[in-house]
């Protein structure tokens, strides 16, 4: 799926900012873990779960998922929801919040947009309707919304909730649409920007954060620029020392296999992806390879399903044998340092890359004569060219240097002149839009059979 159709606190598409940090987990009263099965997927984040659950017997844990994985084992509350029936979940919460008034309306009137329209948006999920739709007893409906929002019987002010999910929501034909209708819960009760409260997404791959940061995506550009936006464009254009960014976006993976299949894209660069063995229409990838004229493909194994298909193979090195920074779902840069040298031929990425455009610009007429666009002799330059890519973006890392990474990992943001990075986000209740506040609006769910067989497009 493009990036763009995930979810998320965000202005632009593809931006990933979590506004939370694993120490929430021992602050939090109430987790809500749904789309996600971190005691398989996420052991370490489960190991962090299991030790907050010792240290608090009091902590409440509801798993939303339609199996009794092991995850659900440790749940307080285990809803065991129809697939593809989140939004119904989350509007019925949201729904029963305001029936019972635990909303958070100060937070609402000062820091959303657009609270009414959603507010009548989600009347349709009467608990008889999330019942029908989602198989949950109104009882399990009632308790999940009051933990939800920290309301407890006698207490006094709010108790913190943190949420954690993952792909089992992003991974879907509607995933932005289940990711803002949970947050849309957070903001809802102000359950955001504090110790052991917001949204948290659990990256679904190592350094997925990372790629985002780096604008590694088709119509994205570095520090979270957006390649429609023109400013953004000259920025990076005067960064790079170039008189232009194109303007017109690449192919997304899906697309770009459609265009070599159909004869359009005639050499294809395939490096850490194997997209003859993950890539959906697999008939389609095998098509695309087969006809392209000239397949490339940078791998460490000789053995992958893609690689069957390269008319050239570029040894690269494994994770055990590289160097450089990674960036977790916390928004904590890491650096990584190579345990064992690399065998053979193998070279890095970088280096690849690289050397590859250094043997390619003294055959273009408008280049030949001009310094390099690469002049990168090792990762840390690379990674100062990334950093002067941030000042003054939501990611600033300008306060950040390599040797500071060497000493231990840091959280962006992270400007010049800050002493450390920032553990949470949206502390003041700004956020990553233009009005500074985000618009509540989430589709409707469309109506569905009885009993739900399966899941229903919500567009």
């Amino acid at each position: 799926m493009h990036e763009q159709r995930r979810g998320g606190l965000q202005g632009h598409a593809g931006r990933r900012r979590a506004p939370a940090c694993y120490e929430d987990l021992a602050h939090a009263a109430t987790l809500f873990i749904t789309g996600a099965n971190p005691a398989w997927a996420h052991p370490i984040v489960f190991r962090r779960i299991e030790d907050a659950k010792r240290a608090n017997p009091q902590l409440r844990i509801i798993v939303c998922d339609p199996r009794r994985t092991d995850t659900a084992e440790l749940a307080d509350l285990h809803l065991a929801l129809q697939p593809g029936s989140d939004v119904w979940l989350y509007h019925g919460m949201l729904r029963c919040m305001l029936e019972q008034g635990w909303v958070d309306q100060a937070f609402i009137a000062a820091h959303t947009q657009g609270w009414d329209a959603l507010a009548a948006q989600v009347q349709h999920a009467t608990p008889a309707a999330v019942q029908q739709h989602c198989g949950i007893a109104p009882a399990e409906l009632l308790q999940a919304a009051r933990w939800f929002a920290g309301v407890d019987a006698g207490a006094t002010g709010r108790s913190p909730t943190l949420s954690l999910y993952c792909q089992g929501l992003n991974q879907s034909v509607h995933g932005t649409d289940n990711n803002t209708a949970l947050i849309h819960l957070h903001l809802a009760c102000g359950q955001i920007g504090k110790p052991g409260a917001g949204p948290f997404s659990l990256t679904g791959q190592p350094n997925a954060m990372g790629g985002r940061e780096v604008g590694a995506l088709a119509n994205q550009l570095s520090a979270h620029r957006n390649l429609a936006d023109p400013q953004h464009r000259v920025e990076v254009a005067a960064l790079w020392g170039v008189p232009e960014v194109p303007a017109t976006p690449g192919k997304a993976a899906v697309e770009l296999f459609e265009a070599a299949a159909d004869g359009q894209i005639k050499l294809l660069w395939i490096a850490c992806t194997n997209p003859a063995h993950s890539l959906p229409d697999q008939a389609l990838v095998r098509r695309a390879l087969q006809r392209a004229e000239f397949v490339v493909v940078q791998d460490a194994y000789a053995t992958g399903a893609t690689t069957r298909y390269a008319d050239l193979l570029l040894p690269a090195t494994t994770w055990g044998e590289k160097e450089g920074t990674v960036t977790n779902s916390e928004r904590r840069i890491s650096r990584v340092r190579a345990a064992v040298a690399a065998p053979g031929q193998a070279w890095a990425d970088w280096r690849i890359v690289t050397e590859v455009a250094r043997r390619v610009q003294p055959l273009l007429p408008t280049r030949a004569h001009l310094p390099s666009l690469f002049p990168y002799d090792g990762p840390e330059a690379i990674w100062n060219e990334h950093r002067e890519s941030t000042r003054g973006r939501d990611l600033d890392i300008t306060g950040l240097s390599w040797a500071q990474l060497d000493a231990a990992p840091q959280q962006w943001p992270c400007p010049q002149g800050q002493p450390q990075g920032s553990a949470r986000l949206y502390t003041d209740g700004r956020f990553a839009t233009p009005m500074a506040a985000p618009a509540l609006c989430c589709p409707s769910p469309a109506p569905w059979p009885s009993p739900p067989m399966h899941a229903t497009p919500l567009r």
